[in-house]
C-alpha cells in the first residue's frame, strides 16, 4: 500500500505508477532532500515534537542513507513514486517504525519546495564560479589584445574601428549583469518553506526559524499557501539563465563567423574544433555552434515553466512536479557550455593583420572625415554630406579615403588642407574616441582596470 494509500479500496494502475513517478529524474535532489531531513528531524527534537533518542536514530539512519547516495548505492524505487517516498522508505528499512515519525509537521509539497531551492542555491553558485572564470579569461584576453584594432560592426557592416580589447570588454559588462542578476537571485532562492506544511500550516509546535537557520537560509515564506505554490524563484532562474545563453550565444555567433575563411580573424584551436568525415580540408567550429544550438533548450525550459505555472490555483498542483526537469535541464545546459566555453574562449589565437587589414575597406574612417570638417566649422549634417559624397567617389575611383590627393579633396571641400591625412590613420580613429566607455587606447585601459577591480571585490567578499 502506497504511503497515503490509507483511504484507497483499490490499488493504482501499474500505468499509473509509471506515468505519476517522478524519482527518474527527481532522484537528482536526494542529498538537498536528505539535508532538509535532518534539520527538521532536528527541530522536531528541540521542540519536544519527538524525543532527542528518536532524532538521533533518525539523524543517523539519514547519514547512513546518505553515504550510499554518495557512493551511488541506492537503487530507487518507482513505486515509491518520487525522491521524498523513496527516502522515507530507505530510513524505515534502515531504523524501522521510527523513520515514520520524520514525516511529523510537514508535508511533501513544503519538502519538495525546499529540496528545489537548497539544490538551486548550489547549483547557482557553481555557475557563479563558472562565471568568475569567464571574467578572468576575459580580462586576459583584452590586456593582451588591447592594442589589437579591428572593425567594429553594425548591421554586420563594417562601421567604425574598435579595439579588440573593447570587443571582449563589451562581453565582460553583460556576464557582469548575468553574475548580479544570479546574486539578486539568491535572495529570493535563499527563502525556507519548510513548516508550510500541505498549504495551511500545522497545529504543531514547530520552529520554522529554526529549520531555516540550520540550512543557511536567510530568511522563512511568511504565507503557507504562497510558499507551497511559489515557483517564482525558478523561473527567475531560468530567466536568468535564458541570458546567460543569449550571451553566450551571441558571442559564439561571432566567433563562427570570425574563424570563417571569409573573415580569418580567428582560428579556433584543434582541441575544440572538429573536421568533417567528408572533406579533409574542413576544420569546424562545432563548440561554438553547440553552445549557439544549446541556447534553444534553456529558453525551450523557460517557457516550460511559465506554461505550467500560468494558470494553477493555489496551492499546490501535480502540474508543478513538470519544473524539476525544466530546471534540472536549465543548470546542466549553462553549467556544461560554460565548461567548455571557458577554455574554448582561452585558447583561441587571433590574426591582429587580418584584423587591421579589414579597417582598411569600408570606409571605417568617414565619420572622422566628417567631424575633422565639423572641427573646421561646418555644421555636422553638411559635413556628413561631404562625407558621404567623398566615399562615393572613392568607390567610383577605386580608391580608399586616406589615397585622395589633397587636390581630390578640395574639389568636394575648399576646407579640407594636409592635416586631414592624420585623421584618416586607423590608429588616430580609435585613439580620438575617448568618450567614458569608448575604444581609444585610454579608456580601454580604464575599462581593464575598473574589471579587475570588480572582480576582485567578489575574491574579497
Amino acid at each position: 500500500m502506497k504511503a497515503w494509500g490509507g483511504r484507497f479500496e483499490k490499488e493504482t494502475a501499474a500505468i499509473m505508477d509509471d506515468f505519476h513517478s517522478s524519482i527518474h529524474f527527481d532522484y537528482q535532489l536526494a542529498k538537498e532532500d536528505i539535508e532538509g531531513s535532518i534539520a527538521h528531524a532536528q527541530m522536531l527534537s528541540d521542540c519536544k515534537i519527538i524525543s532527542a533518542s528518536e532524532a538521533e536514530q533518525i539523524i543517523a539512519g539519514l547519514n547512513k542513507i546518505l553515504i550510499a547516495v554518495n557512493n551511488g548505492e541506492v537503487n530507487w524505487d518507482p513505486a515509491a513514486e518520487d525522491i521524498h517516498m523513496n527516502i522515507e522508505k530507505l530510513l524505515i528499512n534502515e531504523i524501522g517504525e521510527l523513520g515514520k515519525k520524520l514525516h511529523t509537521a510537514r508535508s511533501r509539497n513544503d519538502q519538495v519546495a525546499l529540496d528545489a531551492r537548497l539544490y538551486l542555491r548550489k547549483e547557482i553558485n557553481n555557475i557563479l564560479m563558472k562565471l568568475k572564470e569567464l571574467f578572468d579569461i576575459l580580462i586576459e584576453t583584452a590586456k593582451r589584445e588591447s592594442q589589437t584594432i579591428m572593425p567594429g560592426y553594425t548591421h554586420l557592416q563594417r562601421a567604425q574601428p574598435i579595439l579588440l580589447a573593447h570587443h571582449f570588454l563589451a562581453y565582460f559588462e553583460m556576464f557582469k549583469r548575468d553574475y548580479e542578476r544570479l546574486q539578486d537571485c539568491l535572495k529570493r532562492v535563499n527563502v525556507s518553506p519548510l513548516g508550510a506544511g500541505a498549504l495551511a500550516g500545522t497545529g504543531f509546535p514547530i520552529d520554522r526559524h529554526q529549520v531555516a537557520k540550520s540550512v543557511g537560509m536567510g530568511s522563512v515564506a511568511a504565507n503557507s499557501l504562497d510558499a507551497v505554490s511559489d515557483r517564482d524563484f525558478v523561473a527567475e532562474f531560468i530567466f536568468d539563465a535564458s541570458l546567460i545563453m543569449m550571451h553566450l550565444s551571441r558571442f559564439c555567433e561571432e566567433l563562427v563567423l570570425w574563424s570563417s575563411m571569409e573573415f580569418g580573424f580567428v582560428e579556433m584551436d584543434d582541441a575544440f574544433s572538429t573536421g568533417s568525415s567528408i572533406m579533409p580540408q574542413k576544420k569546424n567550429p562545432d563548440v561554438a555552434e553547440l553552445v549557439r544550438g544549446k541556447t534553444g533548450r534553456v529558453y525551450g525550459d523557460l517557457i516550460t515553466i511559465l506554461t505550467v505555472m500560468k494558470s494553477l490555483p493555489l496551492a499546490y498542483n501535480k502540474d508543478m512536479q513538470e519544473d524539476k526537469e525544466a530546471l534540472f535541464d536549465a543548470v546542466k545546459t549553462v553549467i556544461g557550455c560554460l565548461s567548455i566555453f571557458n577554455p574554448m574562449l582561452q585558447s583561441l589565437t587571433f590574426n591582429r593583420e587580418r584584423m587591421l587589414a579589414a579597417t582598411k575597406d569600408g570606409f571605417l574612417n568617414a565619420t572622422d572625415l566628417a567631424d575633422y570638417l565639423v572641427n573646421k566649422g561646418i555644421p555636422f549634417r553638411e559635413a556628413h554630406a561631404v562625407s558621404g559624397k567623398l566615399v562615393r567617389y572613392c568607390i567610383t575611383t577605386k580608391k580608399r579615403l586616406e589615397e585622395l590627393t589633397l587636390a581630390e579633396f578640395k574639389e568636394h571641400s575648399a576646407l579640407i588642407e594636409a592635416d586631414v591625412y592624420p585623421v584618416l590613420e586607423m590608429e588616430n580613429v580609435v585613439r580620438v574616441r575617448s568618450s567614458y566607455g569608448g575604444t581609444s587606447f585610454e579608456q580601454v585601459d580604464q575599462q581593464l582596470e575598473l574589471a579587475r577591480q570588480w572582480v576582485n571585490s567578489l575574491n574579497n567578499n
